[in-house]
């Protein structure tokens, strides 16, 4: 059997048994960094809806929304940043 009718086998039973979860190329990737700029952009949303409502160019309705979803938002680092620091801090009681 020639090797390139083998490998072309293997590849094209692998590409069949992918399983759809799995990462395709050039999508995803860039998940942390994706976050981070939405992290950031709710955060500045909430400092123009707070200084805009202190101008009184804007209504207390929307205030309290961009106070609440920034709450969330920190909230949520915070959660995650927890979760890092304890996964790190096990990986550290690992016997070696």
């Amino acid at each position: 059997m020639d090797l390139k009718a083998v490998l072309s086998q293997v590849t094209n039973a692998y590409a069949a048994a992918r399983p759809a979860t799995a990462p395709q190329p050039g999508t995803g990737g860039n998940l942390v960094r994706d976050a981070a700029l939405d992290f950031s952009a709710t955060l500045a949303q909430g400092e123009r809806t707070a200084l805009s409502a202190m101008a009184g160019g804007s209504d207390a309705h929307a205030l309290v929304q961009a106070l609440t979803q920034t709450e969330l938002a920190v909230e949520t680092a915070v959660t995650v940043r927890n979760k890092v620091v304890e996964a790190y801090q096990e990986i550290l009681r690992m016997p070696v």
